[in-house]
């Protein structure tokens, strides 16, 4: 096993990686740029180096920095988390080639997967549904192949990912400015400048299958994930098990899933996603190889590690256990907390937390990369923490989620707290009556509405009376008894309905 580890990451997933690390006696290392010193994660771990500026092409994007701080470290292997390098194939090579372990798929499996026109050819030879799509250059092959396949169509980077240029395009006269913006935005965002067009699917839901492949063509999922609510092609909600999926849909997704892990000999930690439509049936989106933001409700229904899970297989070259191995157990929802302001068109957020409270109980898990005092800088990605709930089954989860989600407190950087609590108490969403593009059709307008109501004096009033008098806190009783808060202690937001929504005091 290995005795230390350089964590290329920062923010809750680098703080994620290092509290696993801990619990397996090896030793965390972490690195930061200049905005990022002092951070949570830097704490967390036991060693941390500077890399370079806040730029992240010049510090959380420099491979060769990177390398050399982990030999200088004395670290045996990197863990690149998700984002930045942990998909890019060069830096994978570049950490072998300097005599250490990439905690990862091998470079060629990142290579191949990554290039999202190389991943439908592999998932069709392995037997995978993918959805119809065109692979061309230029105007005039283009529009013969959206022709051929229908529209609507999406044009989609080759090597992208996140949302990232991608456009739908409903008819012909649309498709040139969308392969051009498409184009720009896959150059600039992923230096390739690449596309292919693919059939849009109408109200698709995002499911996804957790896999883990042992490198040389042994492989096992821990089931699936709904992903479906989303905002800009961007995941906001996630949960496991899907309530879309009954146990034979199960059973053909995640044969699909294991079978591509299979094919391309995959090694770690992936996942294999897929649209799944109307009438059951489902097709090959991508597959992402690393850890998943949402692995947490995985690791909350199976009771695995999957960060240790990695660590293992990467040092063992071994699954750390048999498909029989792996069971289900319960509901779990998890929420992503952004620095952003949901109501303006989700623009980032910065500045500093002067102060936060976050939710308990033992059935809410909080994966957070910072604390009260912490800056939230502009330079990187706004995600800052996501909140998890478990339980018996898919409302009781839910009813957890929303009381911990209304427990937790964040004042000094705006965020979409009131966009999520508001999201959980939707009639949609608890009828699990949704599809990738939901929340834009159907649920913002209705939130926008909700904060531009101007709040009666009489509610502005209780909610500072009540934060004065602890009231907020209450839910976190609520939570650590398994249940709802007693109607005398409830969250003053609970009693105001609607008018809590805007966020009042964060």
């Amino acid at each position: 096993m290995f005795q230390k580890v350089l964590i290329a990451n920062r923010g809750e997933i680098a703080c994620r990686i290092a509290v696993a690390l801990h619990e397996m006696g090896i030793v965390p290392v972490a690195v930061y740029s200049e905005a990022d010193r002092g951070a949570r994660h830097t704490r967390l771990a036991d060693e941390a180096y500077e890399i370079g500026p806040a730029d992240p092409r010049v510090s959380y994007l420099n491979a060769d920095r990177l390398i050399e701080t982990a030999k200088r470290a004395g670290a045996q292997a990197i863990h690149p988390g998700y984002g930045f390098l942990s998909e890019n194939a060069a830096f994978a090579e570049a950490v072998e080639a300097a005599g250490l372990t990439f905690i990862g798929p091998a470079p060629a499996q990142a290579r191949a997967m990554g290039d999202k026109r190389a991943a439908r050819a592999i998932a069709e030879r392995a037997g995978v549904p993918v959805v119809p799509g065109f692979e061309g250059s230029g105007a005039k092959a283009l529009a013969a192949g959206a022709k051929k396949i229908g529209y609507p169509v999406m044009v989609k980077a080759a090597l992208g990912g996140g949302g990232k240029g991608m456009k739908r395009v409903d008819d012909a006269a649309a498709l040139a400015e969308a392969v051009e913006s498409a184009e720009r935005l896959a150059a600039a965002s992923f230096g390739d400048a690449a596309i292919y067009l693919e059939k849009a699917i109408e109200r698709p839901r995002h499911v996804e299958v957790q896999v883990f492949g042992d490198g040389r063509g042994g492989a096992i999922h821990l089931f699936e994930r709904e992903c479906s609510l989303q905002r800009r092609h961007q995941k906001i909600i996630e949960e496991c098990p899907s309530p879309a999926v009954d146990e034979a849909l199960r059973d053909r997704m995640a044969g699909a899933a294991v079978a591509l892990a299979q094919q391309v000999q995959y090694r770690g930690a992936g996942t294999v996603e897929f649209l799944l439509a109307a009438d059951g049936t489902f097709c090959f989106l991508e597959m992402n190889t690393r850890l998943q933001v949402e692995h947490p409700v995985t690791e909350r229904v199976t009771g695995l590690d999957l960060v240790r899970m990695q660590v293992e297989l990467a040092a063992t070259g071994k699954l750390p256990l048999a498909q029989a191995d792996v069971a289900r157990h319960g509901h779990a929802i998890e929420a992503r907390v952004y620095a952003e302001d949901a109501a303006g068109g989700f623009l980032p957020q910065a500045g500093t937390a002067s102060r936060i409270e976050w939710p308990s109980g033992p059935f809410v898990r909080v994966d957070a990369g910072l604390d009260a005092g912490d800056a939230v800088p502009v330079h990187y990605d706004p995600l800052l923490a996501k909140i998890v709930a478990h339980g018996p089954d898919r409302d009781a989860a839910l009813a957890r989620l929303a009381g911990a989600l209304d427990a937790t407190l964040i004042q000094g950087v705006l965020t979409n707290l009131p966009f999520l609590r508001a999201l959980m108490r939707d009639d949609g969403v608890r009828a699990a009556a949704v599809d990738t593009e939901w929340i834009e059709r159907e649920f913002l307008e209705r939130f926008q509405v909700m904060v531009r109501a101007p709040a009666p004096e009489r509610a502005l009033i209780a909610a500072e009376a009540a934060d004065l008098l602890g009231l907020l806190r209450a839910p976190r009783v609520a939570a650590a008894n398994g249940g709802a808060a007693p109607e005398a202690t409830r969250s003053v937001f609970t009693s105001l309905g609607t008018w809590r929504l805007p966020g009042l005091g964060e």
